[in-house]
């Protein structure tokens, strides 16, 4: 199973999203997403999801919090587990995403853009407050068929 992190920065009632335009053969192309990526070996989770961080946006994560843990169960992409923070306060000058376009975007305005279909369910449990969980989402042909918290 793959393990990947994705952080949400929260500033002024938006989130720091990237715009994944850029790399050919990316699965996330045309969608917003969070930023992060893989766990290197040996990697914790906060190790991640702060290198990530750093590598995509120059900045540096300096308050942030694990949120939960998000299963994918996908017959066209296998499987993985997905190490979900947010993050309130950082260090640093952003700069441009060498994987797409990053943009500030109200959290009252993203249903407006295109997004993985589960992203929805767990952008909800942040917004909600829900202390740390653990949700499943179910994908078969490319389409979300289930989403299941623990």
């Amino acid at each position: 199973m793959r393990e990947t992190t994705l952080c949400y920065l929260e500033q002024d009632g938006r989130y720091l999203m990237l715009y994944r335009n850029v790399k050919k053969n990316d699965p996330n192309a045309g969608k917003w997403i969070g930023l992060g990526g893989k766990l290197e070996a040996g990697e914790t989770p906060a190790d991640c999801v702060c290198r990530e961080i750093y590598e995509e946006t120059g900045l540096t994560l300096t308050e942030y919090t694990y949120r939960g843990i998000v299963d994918f169960d996908s017959d066209c992409d296998g499987t993985e587990r997905m190490h979900l923070f947010t993050a309130t306060a950082w260090e640093g000058t952003l700069h441009p995403c060498d994987e797409g376009d990053l943009r500030w975007i109200p959290k009252t305005d993203l249903d407006r853009y295109p997004m993985w279909e589960g992203d929805t369910a767990f952008l909800r449990a942040l917004e909600r407050g829900d202390a740390f969980f653990h949700l499943t989402l179910t994908y078969r042909g490319g389409h979300l068929t289930d989403a299941a918290f623990q």
